[in-house]
């Protein structure tokens, strides 16, 4: 049977996981908390799994790749959108440790509890899941860093608004996915790396100017 510990030992190997405290967080926050009990036999398979509403918890190593390109740091402010059953949130949770927050949307209500649940269970404080709004993001805060882990089809440009100085937005927009970094109030660097699927990200667009 795959472990945990084998898939993270083949994460690196592939050299897709380098950074000594998202690997920490692969081994503390184990996938198995936040997979259904009935596909436990796949857990450590690195491939995307079913966890109802037509949603997926994502393959680890795409995980790991956004996570590596997010480059979530210790006390950083984290908007994790569509945590699913809540894995990245913990992982995340993990990375940035108590000084940081992590808050995690997720617009279907099963999912939401389910994720509340399984976040739960390691006890952090600093972390928590809500049910996302039409609107894309939390329009009144701004965060060091956003993840999100469904894709849009066209650059959400609402959530550059969300991003504080030198912030990084990793996205998927159709099937690449997009690292932003905000370089000033006036400037984005954008980096696409192609080749992926994911569930679409559904949100009210605001409307052109």
């Amino acid at each position: 049977m795959q472990t945990n510990r084998g898939l993270i030992d083949a994460m690196i190997v592939s050299g897709v996981l380098r950074t000594p405290r998202i690997i920490k967080a692969f081994k503390n926050r184990d996938r198995r908390y936040f997979v259904p009990e009935a596909l436990h036999e796949r857990l450590y398979v690195d491939a995307p799994l079913p966890i109802g509403q037509s949603q997926t918890i994502s393959q680890p190593s795409t995980v790991a790749f956004m996570l590596e390109l997010l480059g979530a740091k210790e006390g950083d402010d984290v908007l994790d959108i569509g945590s699913g059953s809540g894995w990245t949130a913990a992982l995340l949770c993990e990375i940035v440790g108590e000084d940081g927050t992590v808050t995690g949307l997720e617009r279907h209500d099963g999912l939401v509890k389910l994720a509340q649940k399984d976040l739960a269970r390691f006890g952090d404080e600093n972390c928590h899941i809500e049910k996302a709004t039409d609107t894309l993001g939390i329009v009144s805060e701004t965060f060091d860093t956003i993840l999100v882990s469904a894709s849009a089809e066209e650059i959400p440009r609402e959530l550059f608004l969300q991003m504080r100085a030198g912030a990084r937005l990793v996205i998927p927009i159709r099937n690449s996915i997009f690292r932003f970094t905000k370089m000033s109030e006036n400037e984005i660097k954008k980096e696409e790396y192609p080749g992926f699927v994911f569930v679409p990200l559904i949100y009210q667009r605001p409307p052109r100017r």
